[in-house]
């Protein structure tokens, strides 16, 4: 079976990026060939080398979006990746760099798409008294937190809950999630993953 190269992007500590490299399996379509970050001191650079992954990192600081892209792409191609997951990637990708990667970039974003897009999503979430929360693995589009979605994975929302509480529930579905998505996208299969947290009253 020909594996694809996955490389993986992070800006912090990773866990998303942990979740994913500890998914593959040998039967996996996939394989983790790189993780590169915009931030050189990452702890998740450290955490995907004691995974055994290979690592590289270009600090976006000081540098115009071209120049910092251009430098990433250069890493992707250096280690052959084929397709990109972003995993706690902070930096928002230009157009341009997205349609040369159409079609071969996922993202997870802590909500239930099309509600929230963008930052403070679990406070947001209870300011608008939701009843369920979540997160969804999305492809990326040049339109930020757009794009076909590729799986949920849902919450109830209690009424003892904050945004904190909330961003831990959340953050154990996207563990869960966004592995199962990535080895069935990179199989071919595109109907969306739908998971629900059992545990919640």
């Amino acid at each position: 079976m020909t594996r694809t190269a996955v490389g993986i992007l992070i800006s912090g500590a990773g866990s998303n990026m942990a979740a994913l490299v500890n998914g593959f399996a040998a039967d996996h379509p996939g394989y983790p060939a790189l993780v590169f970050s915009n931030v050189p001191d990452a702890a998740g650079l450290e955490r995907a080398q004691a995974l055994g992954v290979a690592t590289a990192s270009v600090d976006h600081r000081g540098l115009d979006k071209p120049s910092f892209e251009a430098a990433l792409e250069q890493h992707l191609t250096a280690a052959g990746v084929e397709v990109i997951c972003l995993a706690g990637f902070m930096r928002l990708l230009s157009a341009e760099f997205v349609d040369r990667w159409a079609g071969r970039i996922l993202n997870i974003h802590p909500s239930l798409l099309p509600l929230f897009k963008g930052l403070n999503t679990h406070a947001r979430a209870l300011e608008a008294g939701v009843a369920v929360h979540g997160c969804t693995v999305h492809d990326v589009t040049a339109s930020m937190d757009d794009g076909p979605i590729r799986g949920q994975a849902v919450i109830r929302v209690r009424g003892d809950d904050t945004a904190q509480t909330l961003a831990e529930r959340v953050l154990r579905m996207e563990h869960q999630l966004y592995p199962k998505v990535l080895s069935r996208w990179l199989a071919g299969h595109l109907d969306p993953v739908a998971l629900f947290d059992d545990r919640a009253p």
